[in-house]
């Protein structure tokens, strides 16, 4: 959007993630302006980081930096259980959206996945095979069960926090655990997964819990208990819901790459989504990943207003 790249021409992203009244201006403005049905805040899930000990940097043009990278059991030990307040102004945000929307538009909060903030903490970054990541998990059970442990409390109480502020629901990023086995997932991510949902679903807030490159094995995500499945544009909508008994929500899966495709060709794949789900209630339209930075506003804008019409 033309007004939060005005935004990054003044400021970094850090300094727009940790201002309550930016951040809550940038959600209020994408969400009116695009006229979708509800305003996730803006945020970045590495933002514990910091409070944790680490130095998180964004270079120009990269991606996450964070150093210094966590490698052994003794860093991990060393990790804090709790941030207390330090990340008050991602809830802070999300009370001046509340505020503004009340009742009209839902907020939703959201974090990291366990497996996906650990992941870019004992890497560094982002990663390609995620080396290090797999190194600790096969190497050391004890520390990687350690990792999560420290982890978990952290995201519980980051996410009751946001709840606490007037997040209506949550959403759960995991956008890494497509690198792993299905048989990994169960052993070592999981039962974390399934902790963090549970206590936040306890809140009496519904979780939304999204990955990419896990379609082989849905009906195990489900196994942690989400109140809603987001699925990515690599396996089609009405076999997913299938697959999960239609037992839960389902949201996704436009591939974002759509979004540049010609008007027509765009309509007609929003028509044949939303053709696949609407025999069955709770489905989100969404796309299946983040949307890219050339896609043209108008086009996003047609694209909310089609999916009005049409399921309408």
């Amino acid at each position: 959007m033309p007004a939060y790249r005005e935004r990054r021409v003044r400021h970094d992203l850090l300094t727009l993630c940790k201002n309550p009244n930016l951040a809550a201006e940038i959600t209020i403005e994408a969400a009116e302006t695009l006229g979708v049905d509800a305003a996730i805040i803006f945020s970045d899930l590495l933002l514990p980081a910091e409070p944790m000990g680490f130095r998180l940097a964004y270079g120009s043009g990269e991606g996450p930096m964070i150093e210094p990278a966590l490698r052994d059991r003794a860093a991990i030990a060393a990790l804090p259980e709790s941030l207390g307040g330090e990340l008050g102004f991602i809830a802070e945000a999300i009370a001046r959206v509340h505020d503004h929307f009340g009742p009209k538009l839902p907020v939703i909060g959201f974090a990291g996945a366990p497996f996906t903030l650990a992941s870019y903490l004992i890497e560094g970054g982002a990663s390609r095979n995620f080396f290090h990541t797999k190194r600790l998990l096969y190497g050391d059970h004890g520390a990687w069960a350690l990792l999560m442990q420290k982890l978990c409390p952290i995201l519980v109480e980051t996410l009751s926090q946001q709840v606490a502020a007037g997040a209506a629901v949550i959403q759960l990023f995991d956008s890494w655990a497509g690198t792993l086995s299905e048989n990994d997932y169960r052993h070592f991510v999981l039962p974390y997964n399934r902790l963090v949902i549970e206590a936040i679903q306890a809140l009496d807030v519904p979780v939304i819990y999204f990955s990419t490159g896990t379609g082989s094995y849905l009906e195990t995500l489900n196994e942690a208990g989400a109140a809603v499945i987001g699925v990515d544009w690599r396996v089609e909508l009405d076999t997913a819901w299938r697959r999960l008994g239609y037992a839960c929500g389902l949201m996704g899966n436009l591939d974002p790459m759509r979004m540049l495709a010609p008007a027509d060709e765009l309509k007609r794949t929003v028509q044949r989504m939303l053709k696949q789900t609407r025999e069955h209630p709770g489905y989100i339209f969404n796309l299946g990943h983040g949307i890219l930075p050339e896609t043209d506003l108008e086009q996003a804008r047609r694209v909310v207003e089609w999916v009005h019409e049409y399921s309408g």
